[in-house]
């Protein structure tokens, strides 16, 4: 049975959805077509109609998740024209952020596996970090554009990273620790 071109649409969106929470919940290599055409309430064979294969549906999903990264941290900036690092610090270095992996951050989940990877999927979180970058550099202190620069790759390592320690630990009150910390260090004006 043929589906309607709509409905044909609306199953692949489905599929990049789940497959996106999936993999940031379990990494690229923690689940499998099945699992996710299961979670899509689709067929395992209908998959093969939408993508040529799971590394092209990573693909799909990594620019998908990191163009959504890039537009939120747009929004959260233009929202707070005052005080645009707060805010988008607000944002990130947060408990949901660290609590729910499949709803947030596509660079602080699957950031560790694709460093062990090569090919398409690194070249797009390569483009997408160097994106953040320059949206970084744009509100953070310094007196060139080389010395924002740099602020800002400071603060895109810092951001992550306190999210991707306060994640790795049990420890609760360690985890805030690295997430009050970094949050203090980045603006030293929080109330974090």
């Amino acid at each position: 049975m043929r589906v309607s071109r709509e409905k044909f649409a609306e199953n692949r969106e489905k599929i990049l959805s789940v497959a996106g929470v999936l993999f940031r919940e379990n990494g690229f290599d923690g689940v499998g077509v099945a699992d996710i055409m299961k979670a899509a309430g689709l067929t395992h064979g209908g998959f093969y109609g939408h993508f040529s294969s799971k590394d092209d549906l990573a693909l799909e999903v990594s620019r998908k998740l990191i163009d959504r990264v890039e537009t939120r941290w747009k929004e959260h900036i233009a929202e707070s024209p005052d005080r645009p690092l707060a805010a988008l610090l607000d944002h990130y270095i947060h408990w949901r952020t660290v609590d729910d992996p499949g709803g947030s951050c596509v660079f602080a989940t699957l950031i560790q596996e694709v460093s062990r990877s090569r090919g398409a999927v690194r070249a797009v979180f390569s483009d997408g970090l160097s994106v953040l970058v320059d949206t970084l550099a744009d509100i953070v202190p310094g007196e060139t554009e080389e010395e924002r620069r740099a602020n800002a790759a400071t603060t895109l390592s810092s951001m992550m990273g306190a999210v991707i320690l306060a994640r790795a630990v049990e420890d609760r009150a360690l985890a805030e620790q690295f997430l009050v910390t970094m949050r203090r260090q980045l603006d030293p004006g929080s109330r974090m």
